[in-house]
């Protein structure tokens, strides 16, 4: 599936191209993946009527072909769904030494209204709000123009099903296998029997580097670069104008027991302290000890780390310390990379050990 920077981007682009009286473009999407592929079912690209591209999936053999196919729906004006396997003669993924399949469904982007939904679809994302969208792109195997339904909890913010069996059914079966990935489901509706992708859409990632160390500041342009909304904490207001911060990152003023307040955190949050004052950070750690945050961190050597666990205000607390994956680091820019690198695994579900095993076989 598209990463939230990513997703971020398509929503840009087809906002942007909602605006056009006569667009003219096609939507690819990856609705079903078997075997090693290069992206999973969910993932998205952009093609323009150039043939540019806005996000790219693989920049390959796949991508090329989908490019041509997907300019093709565009001047006939009627959705696809194309496999990518070797029964199709179509097996590129086996060219590139992939050996997966996968089927991509090419919408055509021929009118404003076929944009409709990236508006809730970008209000969710602002609020950062985490929701599902459900797409159904074939009603008795034949692919038809995707209607969409995008809800977070109980409350559906846009739909073009109208379907009230086909919505009954998306919503029993993610209740009774609750995926944290896109999945392509086969349901029935009053239609027949329909297909349907439904994913979870998730708000960029936030991380809020607290403090003024070389490390924290080597931190902000790698979280920059892979998309997080990323914050700079300091107490200090005079150290915190003389950082000249990366385009796009803020900066708050907030002692220890004013971040609670200064910070919006929730589940798509991380937070590293980093301020090598160990007071001072123990300060900011407890003030953050019950923060609905997915990553707590902080640096340190065993010792610092081993008193900060002593301490009574942080007894029990979740804490990645020192934080890092072991990967040798020594500089600031080693150690935000082992940082970043840590945080991705957490948010990923992830061990953060080497994709093979002892021996050789890949995971």
């Amino acid at each position: 599936m598209n990463s939230a920077q990513e997703l971020a981007t398509l929503i840009a682009a087809l906002r942007t191209l909602s605006h056009d009286a006569q667009p003219r473009a096609a939507l690819a999407t990856l609705v079903r993946t078997r075997g090693s592929t290069f992206r999973r079912a969910g993932t998205r690209m952009l093609v323009l009527a150039d043939g540019s591209v806005v996000c790219e999936l693989s920049g390959g053999c796949p991508q090329r072909d989908i490019v041509q196919r997907a300019l093709e729906v565009m001047t006939n004006g009627a959705p696809r769904l194309v496999s990518y396997n070797a029964e199709s003669g179509l097996d590129v993924l086996m060219e590139m030494g992939c050996g997966g399949e996968l089927e991509v469904l090419l919408e055509p982007l021929l009118a404003p209204k076929a944009m409709d939904f990236v508006d809730a679809l970008a209000d969710c994302m602002a609020q950062r709000r985490s929701a599902r969208m459900a797409t159904v792109f074939a009603v008795d195997s034949a692919v038809v123009p995707p209607q969409r339904l995008l809800w977070c909890g109980d409350e559906v913010l846009y739909d073009s099903i109208g379907d009230a069996a086909v919505m009954q059914a998306i919503f029993d079966a993610i209740a009774s296998n609750d995926a944290a990935r896109p999945v392509a489901l086969h349901l029935s509706g009053t239609q027949g029997k329909v297909d349907v992708l439904v994913e979870p859409v998730a708000p960029p990632h936030a991380l809020i580097v607290i403090g003024d160390s070389a490390a924290a500041r080597a931190l902000l342009p790698v979280a920059s670069a892979l998309g997080w909304q990323t914050t700079l904490v300091d107490h200090d207001p005079a150290r915190l104008a003389a950082i000249d911060l990366p385009a796009g990152l803020r900066a708050v003023c907030a002692a220890p027991d004013k971040v609670r307040d200064a910070l919006p955190l929730d589940a798509h949050s991380s937070v590293v302290v980093m301020t090598h004052n160990i007071e001072r950070d123990m300060a900011y750690l407890a003030a953050l000890r019950d923060a609905p945050v997915a990553y707590l961190g902080t640096l340190g050597s065993r010792e610092r780390v081993g008193r900060m666990r002593g301490d009574v205000q942080l007894k029990g607390i979740r804490l990645h310390a020192p934080a890092g994956l072991d990967i040798g680091s020594e500089t600031p820019e080693e150690i935000a990379l082992a940082v970043a690198a840590e945080i991705m695994a957490v948010i990923n579900g992830r061990s953060g050990g080497p994709l093979r095993d002892n021996e050789g076989a890949i995971h």
